[in-house]
């Protein structure tokens, strides 16, 4: 991995102006991070965001005014970043990165890619674009005082999925619906649950454990039927009787039934179940403005019966607004949606409430809903900074001097430690296989074009027995040739879709072909390879898996490479030894897999305070909105 000869000599800065590089994510990091690209003078830079700005974002996000808020974070930090040096470009997108327009050839147009991205599916998704478009990729992250840099390059570095990511925890469906024990448990059913089946699309059980076991059947089956008793309840949205009749189906007469079930309350106090009628009478006098207005006190059972009433009048208004201009009327989660939050909050109050679980304040409600973790100003500048460093030796293609430079300010070494780039792991689903481009003319190509034309001729499969399988499932095998006449666009593959060739005997890799909609009419074949027609495609074969010594006797498993310790969301910690790292000390590693200044879908799910490094020590959930 020698320097470039290309640029030997040539100053970074140079380079810089002469650059088209886009940023993805317009958040904490950034917003630092746009701020250092505009001053080094990087010629043009591209932002893709889909967020609009929000209160909690000013106090790290400096960029953003009071006056921005709900305005878009691209839009207005390219308005902002400009004015610092007016003789670059930026061009702004509020949009999902995922959108269809955002293809790998438009990947292929930038020199770098930087990630300042806070989810993890939106970062392994960044990830495959930039290696199948060749493209080098600056991946960042922070989770309170930590943060993390890595430079990924397709076939020299490790990219971002080359390293495992710390399974979300998810809870059993008798868990969250009939035995709760912690606030979370409450909030992941008011969330996930409850709101879907009143204003979503249909029941939502993602962040559920379906097991198989006799118990979670049952459970399955007895929330199917009451999700048919909530729908009917979902026809009287708007009504004056809308409120009472949910609040009595959810805390009174499935409590009733669940306090039936004796033997689940032999070991464990038993809920009780409320009367709508008898509570409302005890919060007849409080005054609801004061009571949703605020946010840190820990309402009493009245208070949330007050707000849960209110939030669903707001609710139910805009459900009726929407039906009425023929619009979509799905109301989904969303922390900074106070009709939603305020909704969430009090229902899980009032379901902690009934099982002597401790209640939350709004607050803290909107914290673990909300995945807020602590985020920090100074930790987002230095991470921004770095990326720009480590941009400038990808400048001069000097990916042998590119570091993975840690941030972690408790450690006992230093504040930041830094280590070679690591190689491509062999084993990595994403990197370790063989990635190529195939231009397609979607009106006419069928499957049987692809398998026959493209894998056994164009790619030397020849007789060789294989599946073809789209990131839904399997569409081709030896044994399932069902699909083969159907057209390409039938079986929901387009362009920019990514269909993996899988070798049945083991002995080569997996195949990976990024799907180009052809402008023109191809001749001859619908399906034709993106490649030199002077080089003949050979596909590598599978590694062998070295033996190792396992107390003295040989063993076919990999090496371990990363051995994970405490894990958490925000930051998976590991250490690992590196022949060449200072003084032989094996540095903290830490894999940033969600960043903690962007709000995903990841919760908290323990009561135990949080770490200098705000992470909590016990996992997390994920849920699905």
């Amino acid at each position: 991995m020698s320097s470039d000869p290309e640029f030997d000599g040539v100053s970074p800065l140079t380079e810089a102006k002469k650059s088209r590089v886009l940023m993805v994510g317009a958040g904490g990091i950034g917003c630092e991070l746009l701020k250092n690209l505009v001053l080094t003078g990087f010629g043009e830079t591209h932002i893709v965001d889909l967020d609009t700005i929000d209160l909690s974002n000013l106090n790290r996000q400096f960029l953003f005014r009071q006056e921005h808020i709900k305005k878009s974070k691209a839009l207005v930090a390219t308005e902002a970043a400009q004015k610092f040096n007016p003789n670059v470009k930026i061009v702004p997108y509020h949009a999902n990165i995922k959108d269809p327009q955002f293809n790998i050839e438009w990947f292929s147009s930038f020199r770098i890619v930087f990630n300042a991205l806070d989810n993890l599916e939106a970062r392994r998704h960044v990830n495959k674009m930039c290696l199948a478009a060749n493209v080098p990729l600056i991946e960042s992250g922070t989770t309170g005082f930590n943060g993390q840099v890595q430079v990924i390059k397709k076939g020299v570095t490790a990219c971002y999925d080359c390293t495992a990511k710390e399974t979300p925890k998810s809870f059993p469906v008798c868990t969250i619906r009939s035995t709760p024990s912690q606030p979370i448990h409450c909030i992941v059913w008011g969330k996930s649950y409850l709101l879907n089946e009143i204003f979503g699309t249909s029941e939502d059980e993602s962040a559920f454990d379906h097991t198989t076991d006799a118990d979670n059947a049952k459970e399955i089956e007895e929330l199917k039927r009451e999700s048919e008793a909530l729908r009917s309840i979902r026809q009287s949205v708007g009504t004056p009787e809308f409120s009472e009749a949910l609040f009595q189906k959810v805390f009174n007469t499935d409590i009733v039934r669940l306090r039936s079930m004796e033997d689940m309350w032999k070991s464990r106090k038993p809920p009780e179940p409320l009367d709508y009628k008898v509570l409302m009478e005890k919060a007849s006098n409080l005054d609801k403005e004061a009571v949703v207005e605020d946010q840190q006190k820990v309402w009493t059972l009245e208070e949330n019966l007050i707000v849960f009433n209110d939030s669903l009048d707001r609710l139910s208004k805009r459900v009726m607004e929407s039906k009425a201009a023929g619009q979509d009327a799905v109301i989904t989660f969303d922390k900074d949606d106070e009709d939603t939050l305020d909704f969430v909050a009090a229902s899980a109050n009032i379901r902690s409430t009934l099982f002597g679980i401790d209640r939350k304040s709004k607050f803290d409600i909107k914290q673990m809903a909300g995945n807020i973790i602590p985020a920090i100003a100074t930790t987002n500048a230095i991470v921004a900074g770095l990326c720009v460093l480590e941009a400038f030796k990808v400048l001069k293609g000097q990916y042998s001097q590119a570091k993975e430079i840690f941030l972690t300010p408790f450690a006992t070494q230093r504040l930041l430690g830094s280590d070679k780039a690591r190689e491509p792991n062999p084993a990595c689903p994403v990197c370790s296989s063989f990635q190529i481009r195939s231009l397609v003319d979607f009106s006419k190509a069928t499957l049987n074009d692809f398998v026959e034309d493209f894998v056994k001729e164009e790619l030397g499969y020849g007789e060789k027995e294989f599946a073809i399988s789209t990131e839904v499932g399997i569409i081709y095998d030896p044994d399932e040739t069902d699909n083969l006449e159907k057209k390409l666009s039938e079986l929901g593959i387009k362009s920019d879709s990514f269909l993996t060739i899988t070798d049945e005997d083991d002995e080569l890799v997996n195949v990976v072909v990024a799907l180009s909609e052809s402008k023109e009419p191809l001749e001859d074949k619908p399906v034709k390879g993106i490649f030199s027609s002077e080089k003949k495609i050979e596909i590598p074969a599978k590694p062998k898996q070295p033996a190792t010594e396992t107390n003295g006797a040989a063993s076919d498993s990999p090496p371990l490479v990363v051995s994970l310790t405490k894990p958490t969301d925000g930051v998976t910690p590991a250490k690992r030894s590196h022949p060449d790292s200072e003084e032989g000390i094996a540095k903290k590693v830490k894999t940033i897999a969600a960043g903690a200044d962007e709000e995903g879908d990841i919760v908290i799910v323990d009561d135990a305070p949080l770490d200098a490094g705000g992470s909590s020590s016990e996992g997390a959930i994920v849920i699905d909105d």
